[in-house]
């Protein structure tokens, strides 16, 4: 790319900084835009900031000079610019889109009511600053909190709402707690965890309804008729991928933003990241990957025209310091097929638990509970994806050695 190319960046999360600073270094200074009034933060590190454990200036990124604080409401693809909502025109040569996500929002009886867009008074989503300070400054010890949602962030809210002394109550609908990384014995890990913090928890149950009196919420109702008093209710369903730009510019979208290994769209002159992109079929959601093809985005648009990306081999992490220490990790395929070999190591005393198993002398996937001294051995091991050796001791020292991270 030529030194005059002048490069916009839409988003000002993980993937968007990192990018901006990223071109900056190599020299070709970006134009950041982000929606977001507080300085870009990492959004991974919000439940510690619920906690009380974290100040938001201790999360806070790295940010490239040039941050514009605007909302792009248009992006005309003839004329490469884009519109903001404050007026403002900007125009590009290459567009970044690193939207990033928003909350799912369930449909709830009494979530919304007719021209009413805001959330009831005690709702929130938990996905950005404002609904981490909101929730922050609206719970007190004794608060009866609703959390619906047992993936990875609905246990992230859980435990921070536990640590700063509310009553938690955790409603899932699937038969385990964050059922898309973990294996059942390690979900009984973090049940038990959460039950140990005083936190309530009920898996295989809907909500139905949120009732509230005067705009602000006061019970959640389930499907069997078993209501919940609240005075907090925190949504934490999931998120989809904030498209909403690349649809009404006619980009092609299926669950994100649809790009090659060059990150680039239907439109050779804009490019995605992040949260947003669908690669290869696979929305990651992820901090790892949205960080990955920032850096292969910026070797690309500066000096190295063979870079690609060929997706990434995500490890799952939750590490929770405040309060009693809780740390898990998860990758590849946790779950064995038929032919398998599966090697597993609990200690029921101290609470921890390690899996992995091997297929064809490989090592797939792993879940782990507990001490987590042996992931950064175990992922090297599955990300390279070589054969392990035969007779299998190595691959016990890797559970075994906590020297390995």
């Amino acid at each position: 790319m030529t030194s005059n190319t002048r490069v916009v960046v839409i988003g000002a999360g993980l993937a968007g900084v990192r990018l901006a600073r990223r071109l900056g270094e190599l020299g070709l200074p970006a134009v950041l835009i982000g929606d977001e009034e507080h300085t870009p933060y990492n959004r991974v590190l919000l439940a510690e900031v619920l906690a009380g454990r974290y100040t938001p200036e201790v999360i806070a990124l790295p940010t490239p000079a040039e941050l514009t604080r605007t909302r792009v409401t248009g992006i005309d693809r003839a004329d490469r610019q884009v519109t903001c909502a404050d007026g403002t025109v900007i125009a590009y040569d290459t567009l970044v889109l690193a939207t990033g996500s928003n909350p799912v929002l369930p449909p709830l009886r009494g979530l919304f009511t007719p021209g009413r867009h805001e959330l009831p008074e005690g709702v929130h989503a938990f996905r950005t600053m404002d609904d981490c300070l909101g929730l922050s400054e609206a719970v007190r010890p004794g608060a009866r909190a609703v959390v619906i949602g047992g993936g990875l962030l609905g246990v992230s809210a859980a435990r921070a709402l536990a640590a700063r002394g509310a009553q938690v109550v955790l409603a899932q609908q699937a038969e385990r707690l964050m059922e898309r990384q973990l294996d059942p014995s390690a979900s009984r890990l973090v049940l038990r965890h959460l039950k140990d913090l005083g936190v309530e928890v009920h898996t295989e149950c809907r909500v139905r309804d949120v009732r509230c009196v005067g705009g602000a919420v006061r019970s959640v109702e389930m499907a069997d008729g078993y209501a919940l008093d609240a005075d907090l209710v925190v949504l934490a369903c999931g998120v989809h991928p904030r498209v909403g730009l690349a649809q009404d510019a006619g980009l092609t979208v299926h669950k994100g933003i649809v790009v090659d290994d060059e990150l680039r769209t239907s439109d050779p002159h804009i490019r995605a990241i992040g949260d947003c992109a669908q690669h290869a079929g696979n929305v990651y959601g992820l901090a790892a990957p949205a960080l990955e093809q920032a850096d292969v985005l910026a070797e690309l648009l500066t000096r190295n025209d063979s870079a690609r990306y060929t997706g990434t081999r995500a490890l799952t992490r939750l590490t929770l310091a405040s309060g009693t220490p809780f740390d898990l990790a998860s990758f590849g395929e946790p779950t064995p097929r038929p032919g398998d070999d599966v090697i597993q190591l609990a200690d029921a005393t101290r609470g921890t638990y390690r899996k992995v198993v091997v297929r064809d002398d490989r090592l797939v996937g792993g879940v782990l509970v507990g001490e987590l001294g042996t992931v950064g051995a175990l992922a090297r091991a599955w990300e390279g994806a070589e054969p392990l050796p035969t007779d299998g001791a190595p691959l016990l020292h890797l559970l075994t050695n906590d020297g390995g991270s």
